[in-house]
């Protein structure tokens, strides 16, 4: 194998590498993001777990960090819990800032 095709080996394989750590990354996030849109909604034990399943389960789609917004705003709306798409988004960020360094930490 050439050093050209090593290099290109290389390049290919941290590609899929950060490829699966981003995807990890974001189902910890919305799981994390769920949690906290649970204890929002009032939710506690095995019904704020199933919640933040579901937003994980969203990850999966098309468009999913529209489908996990529209699904959090929905379910405040009907609860009566005021926070903006605004806020929402802010705390996805903040959350995605977290699963990644618990993802790189080992956790």
């Amino acid at each position: 194998m050439s050093t050209f095709d090593q290099r290109e080996d290389s390049f290919e394989k941290r590609f899929v590498h950060e490829e699966e750590l981003q995807f990890r990354a974001e189902a910890r996030r919305n799981k994390l993001l769920g949690l906290w849109a649970a204890e929002k909604l009032g939710k506690t034990g095995a019904e704020a777990q199933a919640y933040a399943d579901a937003l994980v389960a969203a990850e999966v789609t098309a468009d999913a960090d529209e489908r996990v917004v529209a699904l959090v705003m929905k379910d405040f709306e009907a609860a009566g819990v005021n926070q903006s798409e605004h806020q929402i988004r802010r705390t996805m960020d903040e959350m995605l800032t977290k699963a990644k360094a618990e993802i790189k930490s080992g956790q």
